[in-house]
């Protein structure tokens, strides 16, 4: 499909979700929340499938874990992808699980070469048993971990030319990781090899409570601000169009309110795909 705005779905928008006839909406969901057998919520995901195309952003694989994907949960996940054909398949470059615990955070690690062997053999495991590449999600970073022996974007693009996978450019975690650590973003955005980004994040953040504007909390809490809308804007002047999801998981306003910053995200875009045509 021609590249185009998305939002994320939450239960209490599915009403407004449903009757919505904005031409090239999508929406996104957790597939987490709809690993079941069966009852309402998938009922529920089926209604907006026949009407709207959907991606799955999983938070639960922990690719950057000691351990490999859970193979029930891979088996899960695939069982959704053949029911609802997503159009992306996305997951989050953290940890979340060892031994058996769950943390309910996604976690840090040091971007070292056996690290990135490691992730590379999880990343094909997974993709093995869900017959399709993934986007993989660059982290939001809130202290500088030690033992780093390669550059962020290096090790992305590393991770995605080993394995196949692409990139779900989230330029929030840009703006909050470049913030926090002390740099520049935009030479990390464009640094990003255009062809690896399937898809592009946009959130808010929020100050920490204690530390204040020193720290910035991805918190999915708050509208996008303008230093991210600048971001993405130079972003896809450069890549040109990409799906662009607006992210919105708290603090959660009424379903027009994300509709506007959803037909502010699908103007740059089509405002550049308008750009691109006249220039050939």
């Amino acid at each position: 499909m021609q590249p185009s705005a998305g939002l994320g779905l939450k239960p209490r928008h599915h009403a407004d979700a449903l009757a919505c006839p904005t031409a090239g909406l999508w929406f996104e969901v957790h597939p987490e929340n709809y690993m079941v057998a069966g009852g309402p919520r998938l009922g529920w995901l089926a209604a907006i499938r026949e009407r709207h195309p959907l991606s799955l952003h999983g938070v639960g694989m922990s690719l950057a874990g000691a351990e490999p994907p859970d193979a029930e949960h891979l088996k899960a996940l695939r069982a959704l992808i053949d029911r609802f054909e997503p159009f992306v398949v996305s997951e989050h470059l953290a940890w979340s699980r060892h031994a058996g615990t769950y943390h309910p955070d996604l976690l840090p690690f040091p971007r070292t070469r056996a690290l990135l062997d490691r992730i590379c053999d999880h990343v094909d495991a997974a993709q093995d048993v869900l017959g399709r590449p993934l986007l993989i999600e660059n982290p939001s970073l809130y202290l500088a971990l030690k033992g780093h022996e390669m550059e962020e974007v290096e090790f992305l693009t590393a991770l995605a030319r080993r394995t196949g996978c692409g990139l779900l450019l989230d330029v929030n975690n840009v703006h909050v990781s470049a913030r926090n650590l002390g740099f520049d973003p935009t030479v990390y955005l464009d640094a990003v090899p255009a062809g690896l980004i399937g898809e592009v994040h946009l959130a808010g953040s929020t100050p920490d409570p204690e530390w204040g504007e020193t720290l910035l909390i991805d918190s999915h809490a708050a509208p996008v601000c303008e230093d991210v809308w600048a971001l993405y804007d130079r972003l896809i002047a450069r890549t040109g169009p990409r799906p662009t999801l607006i992210e919105r998981d708290a603090e959660l306003p009424p379903f027009e309110i994300l509709l506007a910053e959803r037909e502010r995200a699908h103007g740059l875009l089509t405002a550049r795909q308008r750009r691109s045509v006249a220039h050939v």
